[in-house]
């Protein structure tokens, strides 16, 4: 009933808009004498803000189309490496650059954004790296003819992309995905598989929820999970065509995300009306370029949603040595012994506590200790652990040389 109600609020509120961009286009018109009154100009960015909030964002283009190599400019083109209905694997095929620069696979979260929210972290791989990045499926745009998709599926896909890039590639897991893809090094590793990566960098993970808890790590553990299926959990409405699917609906995820820095939000918006008034274009434009992609949200399937739940943040159970894959197979991640292992943290990071990340190397017990490396970036939160300057700065000149480290030993 939530979904369907939204649904409805987005198609009353239509005129509005509507209203709203025939505003902003007459008093923003160049015959318009009042143009440049204060008057004018408020009125002009009265409207654009309210367009603005009350917006549907699709799904954000990747918007990179070249980089600098070495000094010179290089195009760029996404296009589908691997794919399944869950997930498309984007390579960012860079033109005229040698064939054998080192593989990144950036594995993205699936936790209400999409990957593009990624941008920042590809962009500052694509002049050292051959960068692919995990596209996954919004759920409500997957028929239920697509089947279930849960926390194991997930970690097959890893598995089955780090295979399709063949034995050598870097992994770099950002938030989400550490868990389950620790679980499938884990077992990649103990089945002696040859397409084991070379390294793996988790990124602001909650490897182990137990350290350092977060408020999202409190709400969770203080909810039942019949209560997140009552309250978390509704059904895609016509005429998306996930129609009649259960998910987690990415509008809940980005109010709770909100709400966690609501007066931070609304002073960006009342800074935003500001530089409207004062024509100030460059604020103006990093603004929709920040909330662009941060308003832009997917849903999750309710398996996915709840298996992620009940065990990363509830029973900790990869953390513990408890976590069966399919129920039946227990994950060991010591039995990884040859994979180069980082870890990235935040100080200021209110999403995955200082500590969660780092729980990696503990369980991860036979990686000898030259191939290991923990970081803790000082004066970022959880954003600036994947993107920022800070990040391009410090965190990825790091997270390289930790690479050509491990790959000389």
């Amino acid at each position: 009933m939530l979904y369907s109600l939204v649904e409805m609020n987005r198609a009353a509120m239509a005129p509005l808009r509507l209203q709203a961009k025939a505003a902003s286009t007459i008093w923003n018109s160049p015959v318009n004498p009042a143009r440049e009154t204060q008057v004018g100009r408020s009125i002009v960015a009265a409207a654009k803000v309210f367009e603005r909030a009350t917006r549907f964002y699709g799904k954000p283009e990747w918007q990179l189309e070249s980089t600098v190599i070495d000094g010179e400019e290089h195009a760029v083109q996404p296009e589908v490496a691997w794919a399944s209905p869950w997930c498309q694997l984007v390579h960012f095929a860079t033109e005229n650059v040698a064939p054998d620069r080192p593989k990144l696979l950036i594995t993205a979260p699936l936790s209400g954004h999409y990957a593009t929210l990624l941008r920042g972290t590809v962009e500052a791989f694509l002049p050292t790296h051959d960068v692919y990045i995990t596209d996954w499926t919004d759920a409500r745009m997957a028929p239920i003819w697509f089947g279930r998709f849960d926390l194991d599926d997930y970690i097959d896909h890893v598995q089955d992309m780090i295979s399709a890039l063949g034995a050598g590639v870097h992994v770099l897991a950002v938030c989400q995905p550490g868990p389950p893809v620790l679980a499938a090094i884990s077992m990649m590793a103990e089945d002696g598989s040859d397409s084991l990566p070379a390294t793996m960098t988790f990124m602001g993970s909650p490897i182990d929820v137990r350290r350092s808890p977060t408020v999202p790590n409190k709400l969770s553990e203080e909810r039942s999970l019949d209560w997140f299926r009552s309250k978390m959990i509704h059904t895609v409405p016509m005429p998306w065509p996930g129609a009649y699917r259960r998910v987690y609906p990415g509008f809940i995820q980005l109010t709770s995300f909100m709400h966690m820095n609501w007066d931070r939000h609304v002073d960006a918006q009342a800074r935003f009306f500001e530089h409207l008034i004062e024509g100030d274009e460059d604020s103006s434009e990093k603004h929709k370029q920040f909330y662009d992609e941060y308003l832009s949200v997917l849903d999750l399937t309710e398996e996915f949603y709840i298996q992620t739940i009940e065990r990363i943040f509830q029973k900790a159970l990869l953390a513990k040595g408890e976590y069966r894959y399919r129920d039946e197979r227990l994950v060991d991640p010591s039995a990884i012994t040859s994979v180069g292992l980082m870890t990235v943290e935040g100080e200021l990071d209110d999403i995955s506590g200082i500590g969660q990340t780092q729980a990696a190397h503990d369980l991860c017990s036979n990686i000898p200790d030259g191939i290991k490396e923990d970081y803790v970036q000082p004066g970022v939160g959880h954003y600036g652990v994947f993107n920022g300057s800070k990040f391009r700065d410090q965190i990825v000149p790091r997270v390289i040389k930790f690479q050509q480290h491990v790959t000389k030993k």
